[in-house]
């Protein structure tokens, strides 16, 4: 008798608690009893840009953003999935477009459409403190690759040479008001998949002195020797500083960063610096203007597509800002580049000077 007591038992108790076996055979098992608010969005930036050195493969060198010659494409749309609740947030955003093709040319697989995939928890009920694991968006330099959020449509060498993102864990403290500090472990260097099994140190301050201003300053720290770059066989460091301004018709922000990499044949370093300007003739017509400068004498981020050692270059461009309606923009961009060295290439010939001219349709919602 004892085996059907204790058979009737058990079953007595799972009728009395309630419960409701998990089919472990599916894959969703996530009941929806949160408490918390999700929200949807996304975002579509078209383009044709015009190169007049006329790449043969179609491709702008030095860029990953805005780089097809002579059609019209999808440089990045996404989809933004959000989680928030009091304690807990997650963030999902996978993304398609040239920028992702070839920015993310070194990830595998699935990773290659991750622009951020990340979850966090707050670590005090009472402080604002969090704790997040995933991928995001890199602090680094002051544009990012969401063009809508920045004065000019095209990108600075800035970020093109930064991370775009990063894969680890980040710390987020608000020291006050005004002051904003984060620290990360990660991975490595734009990479989602470790390419030597060494970790990162990076750090962001964040200082906002009132409702005009950011200033904001960046540190990385790591080992980047990897099968894909002996070259580099110890450490990088690297840091920038820049600010973002925006009062009345007037918005600026400029940028400067210098990194140092150890190399089999010695340190190296490239900088950078940027300034851009827009100017608001009405609430929905701007014009902007950018000047800049960037050095890689050793070559640390830019391989010249000619036979010069090292990489430098000024750049300059003019553009026209619509905003044709809340969330949407129409924008026209022209844009020069030259260099004391032949670094670009026209009809297979090298030159010291290149040019374009992009234009541009984003919508987000």
């Amino acid at each position: 008798m004892k085996p059907f007591l204790l058979a009737a038992l058990f079953l007595t108790v799972i009728l009395s608690a309630n419960c409701q076996i998990i089919n472990t055979a599916v894959m969703d098992s996530t009941a929806l009893n949160y408490q918390g608010k999700v929200s949807i969005g996304g975002y579509i930036d078209t383009y044709f840009s015009y190169d007049f050195n006329r790449p043969a493969d179609g491709n702008r060198p030095y860029f990953v953003s805005m780089h097809r010659h002579n059609e019209v494409n999808i440089n990045l749309a996404y989809l933004d999935i959000k989680y928030n609740s009091s304690r807990l947030r997650a963030r999902f955003v996978p993304g398609f477009g040239t920028y992702m093709n070839q920015n993310y040319a070194s990830e595998e697989g699935t990773l290659k459409n991750i622009v951020e995939a990340s979850a966090g928890i707050k670590v005090f009920s009472k402080k604002n403190i969090w704790l997040d694991f995933g991928v995001f968006g890199s602090p680094f330099t002051n544009e990012s690759a969401i063009s809508k959020d920045h004065l000019a449509y095209t990108r600075s060498f800035a970020p093109e040479y930064v991370p775009y993102y990063l894969a680890g864990a980040k710390v987020t403290l608000p020291a006050s008001p005004k002051l904003n500090l984060y620290l990360y472990l990660l991975n490595g260097w734009q990479q989602i998949k470790d390419q030597n099994s060494n970790k990162a140190i990076a750090t962001q301050v964040e200082f906002r002195p009132n409702n005009y201003w950011l200033i904001n300053w960046n540190t990385y720290s790591g080992k980047e020797s990897s099968a894909s770059e002996p070259g580099f066989v110890g450490w990088r460091y690297f840091t920038d500083a820049f600010f973002i301004y925006s009062k009345d018709r007037w918005a600026m922000t400029g940028s400067f960063y210098i990194g140092s990499q150890e190399q089999s044949s010695g340190n190296a370093t490239w900088w950078n610096a940027n300034l851009i300007a827009q100017y608001s003739l009405t609430k929905k017509l701007s014009l902007v203007s950018r000047i800049e400068y960037f050095e890689d004498d050793r070559s640390v981020q830019i391989v010249p597509i000619t036979s010069v050692v090292g990489f430098s270059s000024y750049g300059s461009s003019l553009g026209i800002n619509y905003r044709i309606a809340e969330n949407f923009m129409f924008r026209t961009e022209g844009r020069v580049f030259f260099s004391d060295q032949e670094v670009y290439l026209r009809n297979g010939q090298s030159v010291s000077n290149s040019s374009m001219l992009t234009t541009n349709f984003t919508v987000w919602f």
